[in-house]
């Protein structure tokens, strides 16, 4: 296989890109509904497609963020309590053009552990779907997700496992990947 394959190619220059790098251009909701087409080409056990997204956008960003400052401040301890890590919460948000929330659909038909292999297989196709076009993102997991429920609308056999950052970027400063060598990772039996 060629290393000039496009796929690929894709798969070894996609980095995290973080709000810093976002440029102040709006991601269309066309490119938008183009990474979620190819989040929805994931592979899934029985097809049970267990995926759900949750897309903010505009005053949908405001919305969010507001919600991770307003959690951040409720379910935090006075002693662990940081105005500005409140305000840093919120920005995360308002900063990004795109924020979409990432939430498992427990279906019962499986394993959970399947249904959630399969959502980030999802997310993978995203972020690479997203990295072909030019918008540059990220997956971040604060433990303020599992305090969103009654925000997202979820039903009792879902959960938000994270929120993706989303912005055409800035991506002159392309950087080697922090990997060890595959083949430390690799046992062979022949």
């Amino acid at each position: 296989m060629s290393k000039t394959n496009a796929v690929l190619q894709t798969i070894q220059h996609r980095r995290s890109l973080m709000q810093p790098s976002f440029l102040d251009k709006e991601v269309s909701r066309g490119d938008i509904e183009l990474l979620l087409e190819a989040a929805n080409a994931a592979p899934t056990h029985k097809r049970t497609q267990p995926w759900r997204f949750v897309v903010f956008k505009g005053a949908g960003l405001e919305r969010l963020g507001t919600e991770l400052g307003r959690i951040y401040k409720e379910v935090t301890s006075a002693e662990k309590y940081s105005e500005q890590t409140e305000q840093n919460m919120a920005k995360k948000a308002t900063t990004s053009q795109v924020a979409i929330a990432i939430v498992v659909n427990y279906t019962g038909e499986l394993p959970e552990w399947e249904e959630l292999a399969a959502t980030a297989c999802a997310v993978q196709n995203l972020w690479l779907a997203a990295h072909s076009i030019g918008i540059g993102g990220y997956w971040a997991s604060p433990g303020l997700i599992n305090h969103m429920a009654n925000f997202l609308k979820l039903e009792d056999n879902q959960k938000c496992i994270g929120l993706f950052y989303l912005g055409y970027a800035d991506t002159n400063h392309d950087r080697e990947p922090a990997r060890s060598p595959i083949a430390e990772k690799v046992r062979w039996e022949e």
